[in-house]
């Protein structure tokens, strides 16, 4: 039998914990997952459903070395969203994405983990662009890739509907 180990990096911010996800995180996920909140990601979505999304969170780790992190509370752990590098197979480039869970909404999360996962991408992983899909209709993460100095760049016909593509500012442009 053989096995292998997977790594995920830990993350850490003025207030926050970027970390691989723990089953104490699942409940947190799955609410989310079954809310109206899940909307702008193709839901809301079942138990079941939301337990293979969870799962999937690791799975891209394994096959692209990077991946989504579980945000977290760096005082008390609680879980906040998701937030990294992502690439699925049907993506038209490598992107930072984001999701914010109800209790973190409107507290500037979003945009600190953004912040995090975007330097990683461009420090570690070497990237020299990326983008971040986001729905027409989703007004505050469209604002959040403006606060990223993000600018629209056409639209990304996803099976769910069109995704607006935002572009982020190249690496040497970031780190200004």
């Amino acid at each position: 039998m053989t096995s292998s180990a997977l790594s995920i990096p830990t993350l850490r911010t003025a207030r926050l914990t970027l970390r691989a996800p723990v089953w104490a995180d699942f409940e947190t996920y799955a609410d989310y997952s079954a809310s109206d909140r899940a909307a702008h990601v193709g839901g809301p979505y079942t138990r079941g459903q939301a337990y293979q999304q969870f799962c999937a969170i690791i799975g891209h780790w394994h096959f692209r070395g990077f991946g989504l992190w579980l945000v977290a509370d760096r005082e008390t752990d609680t879980p906040l969203g998701v937030v990294g590098p992502y690439y699925p197979e049907d993506w038209p480039e490598k992107e930072i994405a984001w999701t914010v869970f109800g209790a973190a909404e409107g507290r500037g999360i979003a945009f600190e983990a953004a912040l995090a996962a975007r330097e990683y991408a461009y420090t570690v992983l070497g990237w020299t662009a990326a983008i971040s899909c986001v729905p027409p209709e989703n007004r505050r993460s469209a604002a959040l890739a403006r606060r990223l100095g993000a600018v629209r760049d056409g639209v990304f016909a996803h099976p769910y509907g069109p995704l607006d593509i935002w572009r982020h500012p190249a690496p040497q442009e970031a780190a200004q």
